[in-house]
C-alpha cells in the first residue's frame, strides 16, 4: 500500500498531564471514554510496553448504532487490538491498530501518534494518525476520532 498522508487533531485539557496520560494507558480509562458516542468498550487485556497490545470489544448501545451495524450486515460487538510501538510515560504513545474489517480492502495497518504537552494547569493533547485506504473510510475515521476526544474533554471536565 502507498504511503498514506496523516491527519492531526488537537485538544487543550483542564488537567493535569498524568491525568489526561491514564486515562489512554490503563483499563479503566480506556473504557470511560474509548470509542465513538453510542457505543461502549470493554477491554480484555492491556500489556503497555513496546510489542504489547490492548485487546478490546467494542459494543453498540445506542439505538442508532444498533440500527446501523444491523442495517450494514455487520455485528454490534467488534473485537480489536491495537500493537504499542512506543511508551513514553506521560508524554508520547505510539500504537499501530490492525484496519482489517473492510470489505474488499486487504488488511493494513494505521499508526497513531497521541504527544501530551503540560501548558501550566493545562495539557495540549496532539493525536496524529494516518488516513484510512480512501477518502470515505479517512472521514468516517477523522469524525470518529473527533467524537472519541469529546467525549475525553467531557470526563476531563467533570
Amino acid at each position: 500500500m502507498a504511503v498514506r498522508p496523516r491527519l492531526t487533531l488537537e485538544r487543550t485539557f483542564r488537567a493535569p498531564i498524568r491525568e489526561v496520560w491514564e486515562l489512554w494507558t490503563t483499563k479503566e480509562g480506556i473504557e470511560s471514554w474509548w470509542g465513538p458516542e453510542g457505543f461502549s468498550v470493554s477491554v480484555q487485556s492491556m500489556d503497555l510496553r513496546p510489542g504489547g497490545e490492548l485487546r478490546y470489544s467494542m459494543t453498540a448501545v445506542g439505538s442508532e448504532q444498533i440500527d446501523y451495524m444491523v442495517k450494514a450486515g455487520m455485528p454490534i460487538t467488534t473485537r480489536n487490538s491495537k500493537r504499542y510501538v512506543e511508551v513514553n510515560p506521560p508524554r508520547r504513545l505510539v500504537f499501530n491498530e490492525l484496519a482489517d474489517f473492510i470489505p474488499g480492502v486487504a488488511p493494513y495497518e494505521v499508526e497513531t501518534v497521541v504527544e501530551l504537552t503540560q501548558l501550566g494547569d493545562e495539557t495540549r493533547l496532539t493525536l496524529n494518525f494516518e488516513a484510512m485506504h480512501d477518502e470515505r473510510g479517512t472521514q468516517l475515521a477523522t469524525a470518529g476520532r473527533k467524537m472519541e476526544l469529546a467525549k475525553l474533554e467531557r470526563l476531563l471536565a467533570r
